[in-house]
């Protein structure tokens, strides 16, 4: 993003030359990304430290959001993400949802078991998407549930190259609750487990959100939001054994799915 001095506050609405876009539109986008990074809350003074832009340009920038309804500024003056933008998330993941359910499909057809995409939200993890194993004894999870990312394979995919100390931090806000004996309940047990992620190329849920399922996951590379699809079946059936043959299909898939949702961004 470009920075900008104070003197040039009546200049962003123009056309930017690096994007021909607009300068307001990009700077506002990048305040709201720059919030949710952030946690949801920042003041004023945090949003110009990190962006570069000058207060007043935050200032003129944050009224117009508060006015539309995608911030909200409480009591303490400091600014949130407003309640407008839920719908906006909802609406996208949806899409998101319809644009992988062919991918998914492939993934069903090639190992058998059911297949799924999910995002990770905030400290959440939301499943979007889901092509359910035409087995008669088959997993399903419905979509739009939210689950924590410790007990879950697609969380540990996706938190897989997160720095340590915001993983700590993520799981110091969410608590560590144990779905099953075997869900790991310490932070450094969750590291341990992030680590041989990227050892391997892949995530398992080795019976941690539910005894008796398995599941196999990998994040979809370059993704425009951080995103995972997964494999879930029981765990007679998705083995060691088998993962050897399932992650390259997973990774396969990944790949061309990440061509495909980069494709609906504007270039």
């Amino acid at each position: 993003m470009p920075t900008s001095s104070a003197s040039t506050t009546d200049a962003s609405a123009k056309p930017t030359a690096a994007s021909g876009g607009v300068q307001s539109l990009e700077r506002a986008f990048d305040l709201l990304e720059r919030m949710a990074d952030a946690g949801g809350e920042v003041g004023l003074s945090e949003l110009s430290t990190a962006s570069g832009l000058p207060l007043p340009t935050i200032h003129r920038l944050m009224r117009t959001l508060v006015a539309c309804g995608y911030v909200r500024q409480q009591p303490n003056r400091r600014y949130s993400l407003g309640p407008r933008l839920i719908r906006l998330g909802e609406s996208a993941s949806r899409l998101l949802g319809t644009w992988a359910r062919p991918y998914l499909a492939r993934l069903v057809e090639e190992t058998g078991e059911t297949a799924n995409m999910a995002l990770l939200d905030g400290d959440e993890i939301v499943y979007v998407a889901q092509v359910p194993s035409k087995h008669s004894m088959r997993m399903f999870t419905e979509v739009g549930r939210r689950v924590l990312p410790h007990s879950t394979g697609v969380g540990k995919a996706l938190l897989a190259y997160t720095p340590a100390d915001e993983v700590r931090a993520l799981l110091a806000r969410t608590g560590m609750p144990a779905a099953t004996e075997k869900t790991i309940t310490t932070p450094e047990g969750f590291l341990e487990a992030l680590e041989q992620v990227r050892k391997s190329g892949y995530a398992v849920d080795d019976n941690e959100q539910e005894i008796g399922v398995r599941c196999l996951a990998v994040s979809v590379p370059n993704s425009p939001t951080a995103a995972a699809i997964s494999i879930s079946g029981p765990a007679g059936r998705v083995t060691e054994a088998v993962a050897e043959s399932f992650v390259p299909i997973l990774q396969g898939v990944a790949a061309e799915l990440s061509v495909a949702l980069q494709s609906q961004s504007p270039a």
